[in-house]
């Protein structure tokens, strides 16, 4: 199978400063993997395309994407103490939310099986009105709010560390698009809570699985195969779309969950046996420890690939087995009480 992967020299110019974690030398880790012999021959590059404003309005309002262009322009400046931007930032927030509109294309053209888009800054902590958590714009986003209005039903599997409280945000009343999020509890930016599920017509679009501080590999498979499942089959997507952090990594400096780069294809596995080949994109988040950051890209997309990656073995072990069994059970009650 062929995967799509889509990057850029532009990206390494969003530039955060001195030990941010965010930092330029994290998409090198990661297209340094992906050009490993092992996967050469399964991965074909593609030039991505910025997103229009047309594409990036179906997701923030003008005035704010005024205000992150004024600001780029300006030479850039914290806008949180989290997030900062340069002057070369919001140019790269449009291409990484373009280079997944471009692998989407490439897609539809029958020219992969599934891609991979290697981008940064990273976008599932931004709201529509908001910049957050190193990120400005919503990048899954863009691409789920383009594929829903042609018509497709859109799966959204985030299993960064951290809740992606931005794409959330974006869908939460939203039925055309399923929004499922595995995630450290307690942890930035503290939402995300079980009984978070949606509003008005997206009531049960919204599947939070807040999992404990040491969860290991076989409690997040546990979680997919008793929660995210059922849920993906009641919905029927036509698209998934992962928001693929790897800082539930057990290495990764900023959480303490326990996952491994094989759980993390592991993950990807299950998933996209949920979903037709060519309709799968991966879109890069979180993951600070460049070592595992990298091991772990490689093994998704040896997984999108169909090729055997070498990666660490699956974990085990780990809480958080009683918080699935609960999510289970909410979900089961909620099914039963539907008219």
């Amino acid at each position: 199978m062929t995967v799509i992967t889509a990057t850029h020299p532009l990206f390494l110019e969003h530039l955060t400063g001195a030990h941010h974690p965010e930092r330029p030398s994290r998409l090198s880790a990661v297209t340094s993997a992906l050009a490993s012999p092992t996967l050469a021959d399964a991965v074909v590059p593609i030039e991505p395309t910025p997103a229009t404003r047309a594409d990036l309005e179906r997701v923030h309002p003008a005035d704010y994407l005024d205000r992150l262009e004024a600001l780029s322009e300006a030479g850039g400046g914290w806008i949180d103490a989290d997030t900062k931007m340069s002057e070369q930032s919001a140019p790269a927030a449009a291409l990484a939310a373009g280079a997944g509109l471009t692998a989407v294309a490439a897609l539809q053209r029958g020219e992969g099986s599934a891609a991979f888009c290697a981008v940064r800054p990273p976008g599932h902590h931004a709201t529509r009105r908001e910049a957050m958590g190193f990120c400005l714009v919503s990048n899954i986003a863009v691409v789920a709010a383009s594929l829903a209005d042609a018509g497709e039903r859109v799966w959204i599997f985030d299993y960064d560390a951290h809740h992606g409280n931005g794409t959330q945000d974006v869908f939460y009343d939203d039925p055309r698009v399923l929004f499922v999020s595995t995630h450290q509890w307690p942890l930035y930016p503290g939402t995300g809570r079980r009984t978070e599920t949606g509003a008005g017509p997206g009531v049960g679009t919204t599947v939070n699985i807040p999992l404990p501080p040491g969860a290991t590999g076989d409690v997040y498979l546990q979680a997919f195969d008793e929660i995210v499942a059922p849920a993906v089959e009641r919905f029927a997507p036509t698209w998934l779309l992962i928001s693929a952090g790897f800082d539930a990594h057990r290495d990764d400096p900023l959480t303490e969950l326990g996952l491994t780069s094989g759980d993390f294809a592991a993950l990807t596995a299950r998933a996209i046996g949920l979903v037709p080949p060519g309709r799968i994109l991966a879109m890069l988040e979180g993951g600070y420890d460049l070592e595992a950051l990298a091991a772990s890209a490689a093994a998704v997309v040896g997984t999108l690939a169909g090729i055997d990656v070498p990666a660490e073995g699956l974990s085990n072990g780990g809480p958080g087995r009683e918080a699935v069994g609960e999510i289970r059970e909410q979900w089961e009650r909620a099914a039963s009480e539907a008219p």
